[in-house]
């Protein structure tokens, strides 16, 4: 037995909102990871199963190793496909905003959501959500927006309408949002969603080869080679690495191949926080990791982001070589 942690009063407003909606929007955040992903191909496909005409609407490409999740194909990513983006956002009477609190985080969809007079519910799990949806399902102690995708079905007394298809999708934002169940994942109920999963028929062994086990030769010696020039500050029990635009050339890139980077030096005893670091065409991308209590979600903040306790995410308009200025004295003022 789950915890009832969505209000009666939210699950209300939403029961009704959907059952009143004719066309689904279901949004996900810029830069989608596997639980934005996997959060919002859970709902698609429950929002189908009812009967419902529902549509995910992305804002740029996701990484090539979540191609095989049920639905991917059927997504409509902004970037690649503006109008049709444009005609479905004015066509929406229910859009969900899911993983995501604050409509910057959409980037491009952001004046399309600001000009929609459709109503809005947001489910996402990160601190202090923005005011812009009509109905906010927003609770930071849970582990992913996948796992509250799957209390917010079940709350609504729809458990039977997940499919193995939503059941895959949810479990992979799960698994990928925990680090594969090794941080934000100490609650036992992570567990008996899990359990529940199975018995939905989903392979947790076969979703972990299709994610981890696909990568590029390319990949891997970009990993080999971030590892070799990792910095390691043993006195302030942090590790970062960087990653230039010209290293990324040369390793033949593609979108999601430094995913998981962050997180291999935790692995050196001793280190507890982490930082990857990786320049793109307009900005600087940030992401923090940590063990235990230690907070990396207040690093996060001092780049524009923000995140949970253990896994945070920020950005920065400086140069490079400013940005890692800028870290250096953060990581060695906190120590």
């Amino acid at each position: 037995m789950l915890s009832k942690i969505i209000e009666e009063e939210d699950i209300d407003t939403a029961k009704r909102l959907i059952y009143n909606a004719n066309h689904i929007v279901v949004t996900a955040h810029i830069s989608p990871d596997g639980d934005a992903v996997g959060s919002t191909l859970g709902l698609y496909h429950f929002l189908t199963k009812i009967g419902k005409d529902a549509v995910v609407i992305l804002p740029n490409r996701f990484p090539a190793f979540l191609n095989w999740m049920p639905g991917s194909d059927k997504i409509v990513i902004m970037e690649e496909k503006t109008a049709e983006t444009v005609s479905l956002m004015k066509a929406a009477d229910l859009v969900f905003c899911v993983d995501y609190n604050s409509i910057d985080r959409i980037n491009g969809l952001k004046p399309l959501m600001e000009q929609s007079k459709a109503k809005k519910i947001m489910i996402d799990h990160h601190p202090y959500p923005g005011d812009f949806c009509d109905v906010t399902i927003s609770y930071p102690e849970i582990s992913s927006a996948s796992e509250l995708v799957f209390r917010f079905i079940c709350r609504m007394g729809y458990f039977q309408e997940i499919t193995l298809e939503g059941a895959e999708c949810i479990y992979t934002g799960m698994m990928t949002d925990t680090g594969g169940f090794t941080y934000n994942s100490n609650s036992a109920e992570i567990y008996s969603i899990i359990y529940e999963l199975i018995n939905k028929g989903i392979d947790k062994d076969a979703i972990y080869r299709r994610v981890f086990n696909t990568y590029s030769a390319d990949r891997m010696k970009l990993m080999g080679y971030c590892l070799s020039k990792m910095v390691v500050m043993p006195e302030e029990h942090t590790a970062y690495i960087v990653l230039t635009q010209e290293e990324k050339r040369r390793f033949n890139y593609k979108v999601g191949d430094t995913e998981g980077f962050v997180n291999m030096p935790l692995q050196i005893e001793g280190i507890c926080k982490s930082v990857f670091v990786r320049e793109d065409t307009d900005k600087v991308k940030l992401s923090f990791r940590s063990q235990g209590d230690v907070p990396v979600n207040t690093w996060a903040a001092e780049f524009g982001g923000g995140g949970h306790l253990n896994a945070a995410g920020g950005e920065s308009y400086l140069s490079l070589e400013e940005t890692i200025k800028k870290l250096v004295e953060i990581i060695k003022r906190d120590k």
